[in-house]
């Protein structure tokens, strides 16, 4: 990245300027490289001398004309001016801009990837929605965040393994099966009714339905007696199904599907994680349950683990489950992606992480808000058990696969999220999906209206891209890279979309600007390498958030 190499010249700078005595000797801390907001002021400006101006003893002003007599010459740079209080403003050269077209255009489905993940095996656990109903809206964005970071995350070279995480188990599993039972039973004219706390939603009753038409009376019991417990896995399974097939229509494909069952067979994660909790003295019987000593490694309280009815509490099949990603699987890194209220829980993850043998560094929690729902300025209300919920296939049958993602990866992670349905249906630029696909499809047709009259970009000579116009769009061709860093680095997908925005501008400000197919041959010929390079960029934008690039709209 050019970024990187600005950086470099920046510290060579102040290496050379110490060294001839114009600044003082010190240690100085590592130097950042922005963009100006202002295009008047560069393309990269460097914060090193306000950084160092009390080491240096010297005003900020000061500090940056001494930096500036020792910038390096290189390729890229074509002059370095000083703003005050501090800053060093880079300005590239239009003719090395213009020159790495060729090279964006080259690269195509690779451009902008890397290595610096270096082979690193992370895994990135996402949704792991409760499989005792449907995919929701909130599991949605989950979604859309996770897959995408997936992709970013591949393609900076790290080995990524995408996880979904079934709750297969425990209470709710259980409340679950006597519900689709109670379900079952009214099908064959039962008066049945469904648990306090079950499942009220009309998808039940269809799977009660379903299980009817495949398997007719095999599960049907003499009246009052318990359910047979392989119905309510049954009723699980076919729910996983449900819930892979709708997270498919997204986009969203997992590589492991992990069973919360699987913790717990003898000699597995479970025993295995409180065999250690205990061995480490971690482990108090109080009050007739099991407790984890959490208050003794830095939490604020102490921590059921088993309940007095002999049932493991969700917190320890997670530390079971953490223990299995770190100890057993050994991942080096891994990212959990969830719902804001979960948000008091993280603590307590890396605690048991910590006491179990894994590395709390290792961990990072990515938490996203809510979604709200609109049509225009109306809310439409959202329940998540009674049957008005609404499921990632309703809204994904409404707008499409491609709005439904380019909507959840807007916003922020840490954002609430409006999600307009009208607007996401929209053919027009206030659409911001479709402004984006809308330039994909525009570069695509002058391309192959080109190609009609015979021209293409063989033989093309990039130096002829002077235009202000041609040289914004390069520009931005060329932040890619450093987006995908940013994504990596800040786990923040919503980088991208608003990359593929800014992108799409650029490129519609060169297309009223700069006519392609001209009497000018050569330009023209230049003109399409650029198309070339913009369609790559734009189509490698869109791919990264699972969103197809359409050559027709």
């Amino acid at each position: 990245m050019i970024r990187d190499e600005i950086l470099v010249l920046v510290g060579e700078a102040l290496t050379a300027a110490q060294a001839a005595g114009d600044i003082p000797q010190f240690a100085a801390p590592p130097a950042t490289i922005e963009h100006p907001q202002r295009a008047e002021h560069g393309d990269f400006s460097a914060n090193l001398p306000l950084r160092i101006q009390g080491l240096a003893k010297m005003k900020a002003i000061e500090v940056a004309e001494a930096l500036r007599k020792h910038v390096p010459e290189h390729a890229s740079v074509s002059k370095v001016d000083i703003a005050p209080p501090g800053f060093l403003n880079f300005y590239l050269d239009a003719g090395w801009v213009a020159a790495q077209v060729p090279v964006v255009a080259a690269a195509g489905d690779s451009y902008a990837s890397s290595d610096r993940g270096a082979g690193q095996r992370v895994q990135l656990e996402y949704v792991s929605a409760n499989p005792t109903g449907p995919a929701h809206v909130g599991n949605g964005r989950g979604a859309a965040i996770g897959s995408t970071l997936a992709n970013v995350m591949k393609a900076a070279g790290y080995e990524v393994e995408q996880e979904f995480y079934v709750n297969d188990a425990g209470t709710q599993v259980a409340i679950f099966g006597r519900t689709l039972y109670a379900r079952y039973e009214q099908l064959f004219g039962r008066e049945a009714s469904i648990p306090e706390n079950g499942y009220p939603g009309e998808y039940v009753i269809e799977l009660a339905e379903r299980v009817k038409a495949e398997h007719g009376e095999a599960f049907l019991r003499p009246e009052g007696e318990e359910p047979d417990p392989e119905l309510g896995q049954l009723g699980i399974q076919l729910q996983v199904d449900s819930i892979r097939e709708d997270l498919s229509k997204m986009g969203v494909d997992y590589d492991v599907w992990f069973s919360e069952r699987s913790l717990m067979v003898e000699g597995g994660p479970y025993d295995g994680s409180l065999k250690i909790l205990r061995d480490q003295g971690h482990v108090i019987e109080r009050d007739g349950a099991v407790w984890f000593a959490s208050s003794e490694l830095g939490e604020s309280k102490d921590n059921v683990l088993i309940r007095s009815d002999g049932q493991p509490t969700y917190y320890a099949t997670d530390i079971a489950y953490h223990y299995d990603k770190f100890v057993t699987r050994k991942f080096d890194r891994v990212i959990d992606i969830w719902g804001a209220d979960h948000q008091g829980h993280v603590s307590r993850v890396k605690t048991a992480v910590q006491a179990v043998g894994g590395d709390p560094e290792a961990l990072d929690v990515l938490l996203y808000q809510l979604v709200t729902l609109k049509r225009g300025t109306e809310v439409v209300p959202l329940s998540k058990r009674a049957g008005e919920i609404v499921t990632i296939r309703d809204v994904i049958a409404e707008v499409g696969s491609d709005a439904t993602r380019f909507f959840f990866l807007s916003p922020s992670s840490n954002q609430t999220m409006d999600f307009d349905l009208d607007l996401a249906q929209k053919q027009s630029d206030e659409n911001p999906v479709y402004y984006v696909q809308y330039a994909h499809a525009r570069i695509a047709g002058i391309i192959d209206k080109a190609k009609e009259a015979g021209l293409s970009s063989e033989g093309a000579d990039p130096a002829l891209l002077v235009h202000e116009a041609e040289q914004t769009l390069i520009r931005k061709l060329l932040l890619l890279p450093e987006v995908l860093e940013q994504v990596v680095d800040d786990m923040a997908p919503h980088h991208l979309p608003h990359y593929a925005m800014e992108l799409g501008t650029a490129f519609h400000a060169f297309y009223t600007q700069c006519r392609v197919i001209s009497e000018d041959e050569a330009l023209s010929r230049a003109r399409i390498l650029l198309l070339e390079a913009a369609r790559v960029t734009l189509a490698r934008t869109l791919s990264l958030m699972g969103i197809s690039a359409p050559d027709q709209m």
